[in-house]
């Protein structure tokens, strides 16, 4: 038999109820599923087959799933749905089971996201998924809660940055060399401006709820926080 790499899901997370819980529910959406307890097996599976999806959660045991994702995108632009823990196990599965919670929707919609990605040939860059805040590298598309936050270039440049490097403190120097392309001069306005301007434009369409995905370090620069919820 054929498979469809179309069709290939892999669901990597140490709660194996979980994981039950979304097999069943994406094969019953005749999608080819795959599970994985930790990052390491899970970079192992990506090694050796094509998936479409790939849903992964951050607290994992041997490698978490902030690095399994740094390694992912070392090799690949597969769409990837991060899981976090400020949803409950209880409110999963009332999203999976009855289709209307956001959880569930989001499955659906980057699944949805995830077909036409693979139906377009793909490219080197992909989607990517932080919680329920969407960067569309195709499309050059920002999405929180599947509402459009519109960018100037300069301003989706820095967010795509920081994000490709969730975790990681970039000083002002080490950010405006790498979206500008030129020369440090030492003046900060530019990227504080952009920085303040794209915390500004996502808590615009973020429905009254406080997101801080950019975080200042003090002394040092910012860093992309996954989540990201204040």
């Amino acid at each position: 038999m054929v498979v469809d790499e179309k069709r290939n899901i892999l669901v990597v997370d140490d709660d194996e109820d979980l994981c039950k819980l979304l097999k069943d529910y994406l094969e019953k959406q005749s999608y080819n599923v795959d599970i994985k307890n930790n990052g390491v097996d899970a970079l192992l599976s990506v090694l050796k087959r094509e998936y479409a999806l790939i849903v992964l959660d951050i607290m994992m045991p041997l490698l978490d799933g902030l690095d399994t994702l740094k390694k992912i995108r070392e090799t690949s632009s597969v769409p990837v749905l991060m899981l976090t823990a400020k949803a409950e196990t209880e409110d999963k599965v009332k999203g999976l089971n009855t289709g209307a919670d956001d959880y569930g929707a989001r499955v659906n919609s980057l699944i949805r996201r995830a077909t036409e990605f693979n139906a377009a040939g793909g490219t080197k860059k992909g989607i990517y998924v932080f919680d329920n805040l969407e960067i569309d590298d195709i499309q050059k598309k920002v999405f929180l809660n599947s509402n459009e936050v519109k960018l100037n270039p300069k301003e989706y440049q820095v967010l795509l940055y920081l994000a490709q490097n969730a975790g990681r403190v970039f000083t002002k120097k080490q950010i405006y060399e790498a979206v500008w392309e030129e020369p440090y001069e030492y003046d900060d306005s530019n990227i504080m401006s952009v920085i303040s301007r794209l915390r500004s434009k996502i808590e615009s369409v973020s429905g009254g709820e406080k997101h801080k995905f950019i975080e200042t370090v003090k002394g040092m620069g910012y860093r992309f926080v996954s989540g990201g919820k204040k």
